[in-house]
């Protein structure tokens, strides 16, 4: 009996010690944050795991490179402290409706425009490929609001970042060993978070299904006590001066109730007769298409108007060694003439302009321009050409490589001293490469857009296909 009677005190003992504890923790961490007790902490942990890790790795990286690389991942690190306050929600409350589920995402989704305006704010920046690099994987982190299987989606997101990666390590393989490894912690993130999710989260957000109805502010405390007794009702109107947060209440209000109608929805339609078409109509069409309103519906008058785009003003300087080529609209006859072998080009935003870049210089880079004509003598590294459209190259001496992504409609000029050059191309369309003749003609081959893959035995072979040229 005396065993029994000892083995009763010591359960005793550890109740009253955990009991000690959970008081003198926090309401959140009472529901099983101690020690990972529930799922829910666990998810937390293992996230705060990511955090001390990879995070903190990379945050180490950016500031031994410093300057704009440091300042984007302080940014990196408040989007994923957001993150993980969302989802140190998530493991103490309730799904909320879909409306308060926005809200809490908003903070996450600030984030990752800041960390993106950042990347175009600075695109003269000596380090805009790790700034890129960053600005392409950040928006993983809306892994949160993709209901079935959100971990293939950062693993796209991861793809998209190591285009960039990959210039970084080709950019410092020789010179600083620093860039490396600031690649590899910055693409472990993506890597750990992808591991987080399969473990965690394999089909979506698994919210608390005991705690309290999520609210709908990310930095709303969670209530301690027992739930408050409801406000009372609203006072009855009697006038029209409502306040105008509540008209627009209630026109939100109204506007769900017709969507989740169903089917039912198109009961309020309208028929519309052959003589009210205005493609059978030629009376309508004559006057513009305008329909007739009675006097009693007519148009209400439009109560803003449109915002212009930003107009940037062009740009063409040195700036250390990098030319800046920006923003020129329907300017031709550029030149750039005074170029030495150490320096880039870098062509940004044109639009139907035309540029001669003389000399020989290390590399050139055509960004998000359209129906830009270049003309070129030497470039000893490569010439990239991305996120473009009806771009036409001509290369007047030598080039080893062309490199064309995401491009519609490429047109390459190649002298007689660039046969031998190679064309890279990925997610391209419509390019033509134009090789010089005996009677200083050109002819025409169409780079193979569609291709064949087949199992070959240990290995996969891929072909172009005969109607793909």
């Amino acid at each position: 009996m005396e065993p029994l009677v000892e083995r009763l005190e010591q359960a005793v003992i550890r109740l009253e010690a955990v009991s000690a504890k959970l008081q003198g923790c926090s309401p959140s961490m009472a529901n099983g944050d101690i020690n990972g007790l529930s799922g829910e902490a666990q998810c937390v942990n293992a996230f705060d795991r990511l955090l001390r890790g990879p995070l903190c790795e990379y945050l180490k990286n950016s500031r031994a490179i410093g300057g704009d690389v440091a300042k984007h991942a302080e940014m990196v690190q408040n989007a994923l402290q957001l993150q993980r306050t969302f989802l140190k929600m998530v493991s103490t409350h309730q799904r909320p409706a879909q409306t308060e589920l926005t809200d809490l995402l908003r903070p996450i989704s600030d984030q990752i425009e800041e960390i993106q305006s950042f990347r175009e704010k600075n695109r003269g920046s000596q380090l805009f490929n790790h700034l890129s690099a960053i600005s392409e994987g950040i928006p993983a982190l809306g892994w949160v609001a993709v209901s079935q299987k959100p971990g293939p989606y950062v693993k796209e997101m991861n793809d998209a970042a190591m285009f960039y990666t990959n210039r970084v390590l080709k950019d410092y393989k020789d010179s600083d060993p620093c860039h490396a490894e600031w690649v590899r912690s910055y693409l472990s993130i993506w890597t750990e978070l992808q591991a987080y999710i399969k473990q965690h989260h394999t089909t979506g957000l698994v919210w608390s299904k005991t705690g309290p109805v999520a609210p709908s502010s990310l930095f709303m405390a969670a209530p301690a006590g027992p739930c408050p007794p409801p406000p009372p009702p609203p006072p009855p109107v009697f006038t029209d001066e409502s306040p105008k947060s509540d008209t627009s209440a209630a026109q939100r209000s109204a506007l769900f109730a017709q969507l989740n109608q169903g089917e039912a929805i198109t009961k309020g339609l309208k028929h519309v007769s052959d003589e009210q078409k205005t493609h059978k109509n030629p009376v309508l069409h004559s006057q513009g298409g305008e329909h007739q309103t009675s006097p009693s519906k007519g148009r209400a008058p439009c109560s803003s108007t449109p915002t212009p785009a930003k107009k940037h003003s062009p740009v063409l300087e040195l700036e250390g060694k990098k030319w800046r080529v920006e923003y020129q609209e329907q300017t031709h006859g550029l030149v750039i003439e005074e170029t030495e072998l150490r320096q880039v080009v870098y062509v940004f935003s044109c639009n139907n302009s035309t540029l001669h870049i003389k000399g020989k210089v290390n590399s050139i880079i055509v960004d998000n321009c359209k129906k830009l004509g270049l003309v070129f003598d030497n470039v000893v590294g490569i010439l990239e050409v991305i996120n473009s459209k009806d771009i036409q190259l001509q290369v007047l001496g030598k080039v080893p490589t062309i490199s064309i992504n995401k491009t519609e409609g490429c047109h390459v000029y190649l002298s007689k001293e660039a046969l031998n050059c190679e064309i890279i191309s990925a997610k391209s369309s419509e390019m033509n490469i134009l090789v010089p003749q005996e009677d200083d003609d050109y002819r025409e081959f169409p780079v193979p857009e569609q291709f064949k893959t087949v199992w070959h035995g240990s290995k996969l072979v891929t072909e172009p296909t005969e109607i793909a040229g």
